[in-house]
């Protein structure tokens, strides 16, 4: 499949933030129906899909994004993730289990999630940060548990503002756009946040991953060998090995990086890999010297 569009892009994002400011989910599902954003409807106050096969059933058709809310005029509004729509989401969970605002900052200090389009406050006070995609190439839904951060991209499904949720407590939250971006957004690398907030941990390691200072040379030729699917996830634990054995960032970001590459990893994939494994071993994460942005500050407030 061919790339997405600029113009395609543009116009997912218009219509996604004019929806979002709609005055009812009716008027939110036709507004992104006449865009050619896919939607579907979910129970009132809830996020279970009303239809049978759930995102699966997403349609931009209009007459039928018009019989549904005719049928269920207080349904939630739900868009399936990935390439059908255009957007990936990052969600950062707040529950009594867990908060993702500290996971979700050390991926922004290390580049992985800056370049969000808009971010949406969640009914529990944890936040959707919304991604363009830009291509068609696959990035599957995921979920890292230990860090209350999830992914949703191909194969999943978001509900949107104004939709509203019903809370422990008792009162029905809703989806609230918060910020756009005032950057340049660009597409999230889901692999290569799924290894920043869980390195991969070989079970079958090379054989001479046992002994200390493994030999660069080797490592680079491991990283070079690795599959699809697993490239980022490779990339990332030799850039540890490397820096574990006191190696310069520039010398690994030159050897490792070649390597990197040559499997098709961009130059921008391999940088923010190397460096956030440089971070995860030395146990540093910078933030900006603005801190954690206004956005995030005002989904704390």
């Amino acid at each position: 499949m061919s790339s997405r569009t600029e113009t395609t892009t543009r116009s997912v994002a218009t219509a996604m933030l004019r929806a979002a400011g709609a005055p009812d989910t009716s008027t939110a599902a036709q507004t992104l129906a006449r865009s050619g954003v896919p939607v579907f409807p979910c129970f009132p106050g809830g996020k279970q899909p009303l239809t049978t096969r759930g995102f699966h059933d997403a349609t931009a058709d209009p007459a039928q994004v018009v019989g549904w809310w005719r049928r269920w005029p207080d349904a939630n509004l739900a868009v399936p993730t990935g390439a059908v729509s255009g957007i990936d989401v990052v969600d950062v969970d707040v529950h009594p289990g867990g908060n993702g605002f500290p996971a979700f900052e050390q991926a922004r200090s290390a580049g992985f999630v800056a370049g969000w389009a808009w971010l949406v406050r969640t009914p529990s006070f944890g936040i959707h940060a919304y991604f363009l995609r830009a291509s068609a190439t696959e990035q599957r839904s995921w979920q890292v548990p230990g860090k209350h951060v999830d992914f949703r991209g191909d194969g999943g499904y978001i509900v949107v503002p104004p939709s509203t949720v019903n809370q422990a407590d008792g009162i029905r939250h809703s989806y609230e756009l918060i910020a756009v971006a005032k950057h340049q957004p660009h597409p999230v690398d889901a692999a290569g946040l799924r290894a920043f907030l869980d390195p991969p941990r070989p079970t079958r390691p090379p054989a001479f991953v046992h002994t200390a200072g493994a030999r660069p040379d080797r490592l680079a030729a491991w990283v070079a060998s690795r599959p699809e699917g697993a490239r980022n996830h490779g990339l990332f634990w030799a850039a540890c090995r490397m820096a574990e054995d006191g190696h310069n960032l520039d010398v690994t970001s030159d050897l490792l990086g070649d390597a990197a590459r040559s499997t098709g990893l961009t130059r921008r994939e391999v940088q923010t890999t190397i460096q956030s494994a440089y971070r995860r071993v030395t146990r540093v994460s910078p933030t900006p010297a603005g801190g954690p942005t206004r956005a995030v500050e005002a989904v704390r407030r």
